[in-house]
């Protein structure tokens, strides 16, 4: 599982370098979250925009790298594909996390629509 981080300010990026996060490699994803983030700054930006497909156990780890964060730190999304951005509405999961258009958007703090 190939993740990248950047750190901006108070943001820490984390680029995944992979076209899916799936069943295969859910457990890594997680694990090398938890790594990313332990000391970095409070605000995290996971930023998917290769990403073009998830399934359940994907976004189970992505829910659970935001649950491991705890109450201090935040977990916000950025480049969403049409595909998982749908993942994201038909679980309701875009009610949950802040979801930006691209990461550059979220430096400046737009917000996604959420339709």
């Amino acid at each position: 599982m190939q993740l990248d981080y950047n750190d901006i300010r108070d943001l820490r990026i984390i680029t995944v370098g992979e076209n899916r996060i799936d069943a295969a490699v859910a457990i890594t994803f997680k694990d090398r979250m938890r790594e990313l983030c332990e000391d970095g700054p409070d605000r995290v930006l996971l930023d998917m925009a290769q990403v073009g497909f998830i399934d359940s156990s994907g976004l189970g780890a992505v829910v659970a790298s935001m649950k491991q964060l705890g109450k201090d730190k935040a977990l916000e999304l950025a480049g969403l594909s049409p595909a998982v951005r749908k993942v994201f509405q038909l679980t309701r999961m875009d009610t949950v996390f802040i979801i930006h258009p691209s990461a550059a958007g979220a430096l400046g703090n737009d917000v996604a629509d959420a339709s």
